[in-house]
């Protein structure tokens, strides 16, 4: 099996990275107020999006920033149609 398919980012809407974003911090109890905006980026060697965290209690910044890399190394911004 080639290891550059088991390693590719799987193409994801916004809609969708937000939806999963917000499913995966509202499953950790520290995470559930959390707010966050998605943010396009120019394509760079690990991702073309990130997020950018509001109203993190400081007892959620590592938690939320865990969660947010995770999804960040499985998912890519699909290019609009």
């Amino acid at each position: 099996m080639d290891f550059g398919t088991l390693l590719a980012k799987t193409p994801a809407s916004l809609d969708e990275i937000r939806f999963r974003v917000a499913c995966a911090l509202w499953r950790h109890p520290l995470c559930r107020n959390v707010e966050f905006d998605i943010v396009s980026m120019p394509r760079t060697s690990k991702s073309n999006w990130t997020i950018s965290l509001r109203s993190v209690a400081p007892a959620a910044l590592w938690e939320a920033s865990d969660i947010v890399a995770d999804i960040q190394e499985a998912y890519d911004l699909a290019a609009a149609a």
